[in-house]
């Protein structure tokens, strides 16, 4: 199984909007390469839920519950989305700062590419932050 990390700034949407939504779309993504993560997103994948912007951390675990198709609000056709479902929130919020401390999770495109919405997670990573984090992998 692929894991994954979307970002949200949590003005925008928070884990708490989540959970009281359930399931919802994940729109808005403009970046190809963001794109293309989303498109290689799979049923039963999960992803962790990050909030951005000023707090920077790891806050919860979606699944995907709808495999990729078009954005309503994208004109042209080029972008896409996918469905995700809250599964639980961490125990424990798992900061930015952690994570970039870690020399093991130093190759995560969270750490690499910063400003890039939605990533692959690899196992070991995974695994790592839901410790970090409190919770089973």
């Amino acid at each position: 199984m692929t894991f994954w990390l979307v970002k949200s700034e949590p003005g925008a949407w928070s884990w708490d909007d989540q959970v009281k939504c359930g399931t919802t779309h994940w729109n808005g993504v403009r970046n190809y390469q963001a794109t293309n993560n989303l498109k290689a997103m799979r049923l039963g994948e999960r992803a962790f839920f990050y909030h951005s912007v000023d707090e920077r951390r790891i806050v919860g675990i979606v699944e995907v519950v709808r495999e990729f198709y078009p954005d309503p609000d994208d004109p042209a056709g080029r972008f896409g989305m996918v469905d995700v479902k809250a599964v639980c929130p961490l125990a424990r919020p798992v900061g930015l700062d952690a994570i970039k401390t870690d020399p093991r999770l130093d190759h995560l495109a969270l750490v690499r590419q910063s400003r890039l919405s939605v990533m692959p997670v690899d196992d070991d990573a995974w695994r790592l932050i839901c410790d970090l984090g409190g919770m089973p992998a």
